[in-house]
């Protein structure tokens, strides 16, 4: 039996898998909220205890860079390494890889009902893919064709540079400027950016709110999940919400353009997160592909790349079916 787990800064995701159910079909899960607990092995010990069922081999995607079998989670206070997590989980082995890494091992064996598109486009069936997933923070990764399969890639994209792309977006660069001595993408583009945008547009721009959201934003432990309720509220929206997500959906626009241009992304982009499942039907609008096309004379070329919404849970899917494939081949 093979444990496999998506270890988020907000939530764990855990389940157990079989090579005969596969990557879709978890004998067993359960979700977790990662801050109240003090490392993964207390989460996974409370959730084998629980279930009762035993595993043999884990695979765990984890957001933050996994080098030489080692990380240290760029939203909670963790650091794990694979060969403790083994010896303390009594475990044969244990494999830790990027949560977009992941992420990009699910994309080959999603299913039509995984996925929502945004634009059809006119896929090249062995082009570059990207990935991009606005969550508790920004991932980004990659796969390309090997000539006989496709290879997932990792990537710290989301921690490069904003790029402002009008006179607006400028100015919400010069206020993060004033508390960030490095604003990355992901500081304007995720579940931490979001409330920096709606904190720019209500103390620069002055738009208003109303006394009970702003409330409700201040208080919220994740004032995101507040934000974007409000924003795509469908009778009585917030103004200050609405236009926070608007403006977050067209960052989130170009940098997705941004990664396709520059990785080919002929065979598609793939959009997943829970901030993206939240905020789909504004995604749908068509603000979102012209932020994407606006790449100058190759608005032609963005025009024809596919765009795809992730709804399943990708990440726990890529590790699985990494996890079940390694247990085939024998290299776990």
């Amino acid at each position: 039996m093979l444990l496999a787990g998506d270890i988020g800064g907000t939530k764990t995701d855990l389940a157990i898998y079989s090579a005969e159910a596969g990557p879709h079909s978890p004998l067993a899960g359960a979700e977790f909220h990662s801050a109240d607990y003090p490392s993964l092995q207390a989460i996974v010990t409370e959730f084998l205890s629980k279930e009762k069922i035993s595993a043999d081999r884990a695979c765990f995607d984890v957001a933050g860079p996994v080098i030489a079998g080692r990380v240290k989670t760029t939203n909670l206070p963790w650091v794990m390494d694979e060969t403790s997590l083994a010896s303390e989980l009594n475990l044969k082995s244990v494999h830790l890889l990027n949560d977009l890494e992941a992420m990009a091992w699910s994309v080959p064996v999603l299913r039509p009902s995984d996925v929502r598109s945004l634009n059809a486009g006119t896929p090249d069936p062995r082009g570059s893919i990207a990935i991009v997933a606005p969550g508790t923070g920004l991932g980004e990764s990659f796969l390309t064709w090997d000539g006989s399969r496709y290879i997932p890639h990792s990537s710290e994209g989301g921690h490069a540079d904003f790029a402002p792309t009008d006179e607006r977006q400028i100015r919400l660069l010069e206020y993060m400027l004033k508390r960030f001595e490095h604003v990355s993408v992901e500081h304007v583009c995720s579940g931490i950016g979001i409330p920096n945008i709606y904190k720019f547009l209500r103390d620069v721009e002055h738009i208003p709110e109303k006394p009970d959201v702003a409330e409700s934003v201040a208080s919220a432990k994740d004032p995101s999940v507040v934000i974007i309720e409000a924003g795509v509220e469908p009778d009585t929206p917030s103004e200050l919400c609405r236009a926070a997500i608007d403006m977050f959906v067209s960052i989130l626009a170009s940098e997705a353009g941004n990664l396709a241009i520059k990785l080919l992304a002929t065979g598609g982009v793939y959009l997943a997160g829970g901030v993206i499942v939240h905020t789909l039907g504004v995604l749908l609008d068509l603000g979102f592909m012209e932020s994407f096309k606006r790449k100058g004379r190759f608005a032609g070329l963005m025009e024809r790349i596919p765009i795809h919404v992730i709804t399943a849970r990708a990440a726990l899917v890529g590790a699985a079916t990494y996890g079940l494939q390694s247990l085939k081949t024998g290299s776990f």
